[in-house]
């Protein structure tokens, strides 16, 4: 969640310079490259060193959920929790290494066959996908907001506003 906002002050700070004159300036285009490549190695080893978890609202009254009951929720054979109150998933935005990570780790599967595989239930109005997040900005925000909402998260950006009910083994 604070890595995005890293990532914006800096692409503020290099834009607030002319920007042609930023583009001709070769010293200045071969800085911003060694920017960009040491934030994104630093953001994949942060990510790679932090696993996973699956969290909820910290007002909702579920402490623990099975694997087996993630993936219910996950690939929509369930939309409750195991105690009948509704459940909301929230799936990160589409091609984020979290999601790709999430679905591999979950079921085995990449996002391109998870994607298919609701294509095949939206056709036939089986079931609902999950919410699709436009942001990491807003998977946490819906999380704060709504007690019924269930996503997975970075084990390093968990809050105190939630609680981690799975943690992958």
């Amino acid at each position: 969640m604070y890595r995005y906002s890293y990532f914006n002050e800096i692409i503020n700070l290099i834009f607030k310079q002319n920007f042609i004159n930023s583009l001709l300036n070769k010293p200045s285009l071969i800085t911003l490259l060694v920017i960009m490549v040491m934030f994104t190695s630093h953001l994949f080893a942060q990510n790679s060193s932090s696993p996973l978890v699956v969290v909820v609202n910290q007002a909702n009254v579920i402490n623990q959920l099975t694997k087996r009951q993630v993936i219910d929720i996950y690939m929509g054979r369930f939309n409750t929790f195991p105690d009948g109150s509704p459940v909301l998933p929230i799936d990160h935005p589409r091609g984020s290494s979290q999601k790709e990570a999430f679905y591999q780790t979950l079921v085995g599967q990449n996002e391109r066959k998870v994607n298919a595989y609701w294509s095949r239930l939206l056709f036939s109005g089986r079931a609902k996908p999950p919410l699709q997040a436009d942001s990491e900005v807003m998977v946490f925000n819906t999380l704060f907001v709504q007690p019924y909402a269930l996503a997975y998260v970075s084990e390093a950006d968990v809050t105190s506003e939630m609680k981690i009910v799975y943690r992958f083994k």
